[in-house]
C-alpha cells in the first residue's frame, strides 16, 4: 500500500482546512469592522499556507512529512481559537475544520528529530 493511499484521508482533511481557512480570511475582509479580524484573516492565512503544504509533503513521501504535521496541529488549533472568538457562521465553519484538521495531524505526526 502505497503512503498516498495510506493518507488520502487525512491528505483531504487538510485540503478542506484550506479551503475554510480561505473563504474565511475572504469573508472577514468584507466584514464592517476589518480591523477586528485582524487576527483571524493573519491566522486563517498562516493556517491554509502551512496545510497546503503538509498535503503536498505527504502527497510527494516526504522524509519530513510526519515531522511538519505537528506544526499544522499547532497553527490549526490557533486559527480553531480564534475563529471560535467570532460569531460570523464562516468564522465557525473554520473553527470546525481546523478542529478536525488539527485532531487528524495529531494522529498521525511524529515527534521533531534530527539525526
Amino acid at each position: 500500500m502505497s503512503l498516498q493511499h495510506n493518507h488520502q484521508q487525512l491528505i483531504e482533511k487538510l485540503f478542506a482546512c484550506v479551503l475554510a481557512c480561505e473563504h474565511c480570511a475572504t469573508a472577514c475582509l468584507g466584514e464592517e469592522n476589518v480591523a477586528d479580524m485582524a487576527a483571524c484573516i493573519k491566522l486563517d492565512r498562516d493556517c491554509a499556507d502551512i496545510c497546503a503544504q503538509a498535503a503536498r509533503l505527504l502527497q510527494r513521501d516526504s522524509v519530513i512529512g510526519h515531522q511538519y504535521l505537528v506544526l499544522c496541529e499547532e497553527i490549526c488549533r490557533l486559527c480553531a481559537d480564534e475563529c471560535g472568538k467570532h460569531e460570523h457562521q464562516h468564522c465557525k465553519d473554520c473553527a470546525a475544520a481546523c478542529t478536525t484538521c488539527a485532531e487528524a495531524c495529531h494522529a498521525h505526526h511524529t515527534a521533531i528529530t534530527q539525526d
